[in-house]
């Protein structure tokens, strides 16, 4: 996933255009100056970006005169610059003369952290499939169906950390992609050995794969449906959906097959 910084964006409480932006509701904002606790508190424009879907988690100072407020928008966070009569707001990056982005420490602080430790439990609660040795030191999450040429390139990529010990894959099936998808998941969640039939599915994949159940069993069928529900709460439209922690263990995500530097990225030092 490629990432780029938004454009500044002027906007007026009365000029906003409707838009449709995914909610993560549930989630009690981080101790530290919290947004308005009501809704005659907050600033018009606030208001009316909250009502088109952006979820406010707290709020910080700046060095001119704005107050930054912090929030999430489609998955996304979000920089929210206010100005003092609560009409007009910048959207996106405020740098200063040196080309820092003033708000990035506190965004991270009171968005990106939570929001990536949330993120993280969904996929630990998932119902997934080791690929990989257990006391592997870096764990990677992947969204993956079995019928998936992109999933099945990424296996193989990965094949030179997960075999040397370096890194665990943690196969979360789902089936999307084609009418027996779910049932080929079935096969693998549902054998006696899980991890050998995922290897089995990946190793044959070019000749079909596993042979899929004639009927998905109800217990696994729902959890199938959980994780499907995971892939779509993280926000991810395909697979390979992959989730890991960087370097300094921020949260990160992959829509897709990393390609190049990005693998490694993705899996750490070879």
């Amino acid at each position: 996933m490629t990432r780029s910084r938004p454009l500044l964006l002027l906007l007026s409480a009365s000029m906003l255009a409707p838009a449709a932006c995914a909610r993560d509701g549930g989630a009690a904002p981080p101790a530290s100056r919290q947004a308005a606790s009501t809704a005659a508190a907050e600033p018009e424009v606030v208001k009316t970006l909250r009502g088109q879907g952006v979820e406010f988690m707290g709020t910080f100072d700046t060095p001119v005169g704005l107050t930054g407020y912090a929030g999430v928008a489609g998955q996304r966070p979000l920089a929210v610059y206010v100005s003092s009569d609560g009409q007009h707001a910048i959207v996106g990056t405020l740098v200063n003369a040196k080309g820092e982005d003033v708000g990035a420490a506190k965004l991270k602080e009171l968005v990106s952290g939570p929001m990536g430790a949330k993120l993280w439990q969904r996929v630990e609660a998932s119902h997934w499939v080791a690929d990989g040795k257990a006391d592997a030191p870096r764990i990677v999450y992947a969204f993956s169906d079995p019928n998936c040429p992109y999933c099945n390139r990424f296996w193989e990529a990965a094949r030179p950390w997960v075999e040397s010990g370096k890194v665990q894959i943690r196969q979360i099936l789902v089936g999307v992609i084609r009418e027996d998808s779910a049932n080929k998941a079935a096969a693998i969640l549902g054998a006696a050995s899980p991890e050998q039939a995922l290897q089995q599915n990946e190793r044959d994949f070019s000749r079909g794969g596993i042979k899929g159940l004639a009927k998905v069993p109800a217990e696994i069928e729902a959890k199938l449906r959980d994780n499907e529900l995971a892939m779509l709460e993280l926000g991810f439209q395909g697979t390979p959906g992959i989730v890991f922690k960087d370097a300094d263990g921020s949260v990160q995500t992959r829509s897709g097959l990393p390609q190049g530097d990005d693998l490694q990225a993705v899996l750490g030092p070879r």
